[in-house]
């Protein structure tokens, strides 16, 4: 899995700032800098300024200015029912790789079980690792490399069964039919710093399936690059909490 940030608002904070601002003020701050929208805020200089108003938004469930601020990722080699969970959130813009035109038949069945192609959970490698309603516990090394031999196994049949319908004519949009769920694709997805926070109140959840989680915490290390203040606090005071953000 990669995940990049392809595009981003500049200086996201200070518009969330100015757009919380503007519900209170009189003037039009668009005429104003931002130390004279940011005068009447606590703190010794500009930036302490942006630490206590946007904690105070958060804390108090103030979400609307952080609807302005967008940035735009792009994600590589997620699996199909990753995807599938990623596009429930109906309020994040996507485009996603189209298997009708971009085609599989240059992938070799032999390197699928090396891990191309597909996605391979870590249930099917490492014996100690326990799966949201996981029958039994920890298993043996015998049973995880059964466990990887039936992946394996079923993945490559899936790949040569793709290729052979394509071989016969079959047009790539219904030979796909046949590939796992785990198939690889690259998505690229735009959201706002809210809905940023949203997905990962419900995708970087203890709970939430490995995979997705995964994504998400990626997500939010750049996110903490692009809006630090907003995700500093949000990861400290906000994740975690039962008064989550509303959808």
């Amino acid at each position: 899995m990669n995940v990049r940030l392809l595009e981003a608002t500049e200086n996201p904070e200070e518009v969330i700032c100015r757009a919380a601002r503007n519900d209170y003020m009189s003037a039009f701050n668009a005429d104003m800098s931002f130390e004279e929208t940011m005068a009447t805020v606590d703190g010794d200089d500009v930036e302490a300024k942006k630490r206590t108003l946007i904690g105070h938004l958060l804390d108090h469930g103030h979400f609307g200015p952080f609807e302005h601020p967008y940035a735009t990722f792009a994600v590589e080699g997620i699996s199909r029912s990753c995807m599938a969970q990623l596009t429930r959130h109906r309020h994040v813009s996507f485009d996603v790789q189209s298997m009708r035109y971009v085609t599989l038949d240059d992938v070799d069945p032999a390197d699928v079980e090396a891990g191309e192609l597909a996605v391979v959970p870590p249930s099917a490698s490492d014996p100690d690792w326990i799966g949201r309603n996981q029958r039994g516990g920890a298993v043996d090394e015998e049973t995880v490399a059964r466990r990887a031999a039936v992946f394996g196994r079923s993945i490559r049949r899936s790949v040569e069964a793709y290729r052979e319908l394509l071989d016969l004519g079959m047009p790539p949009e219904d030979a796909r039919f046949v590939l796992p769920i785990g198939t690889e694709v690259n998505v690229v997805m735009t959201m706002n710093a809210r809905m940023l926070m949203h997905v990962a109140d419900m995708r970087a959840a203890a709970d939430s399936q490995w995979e997705i989680r995964a994504l998400t915490e990626r997500v939010l290390d750049l996110a903490a690059e692009w809006c630090p203040v907003t995700f500093d606090h949000y990861d400290e005071h906000v994740m975690g909490r039962k008064n989550r953000l509303a959808p």
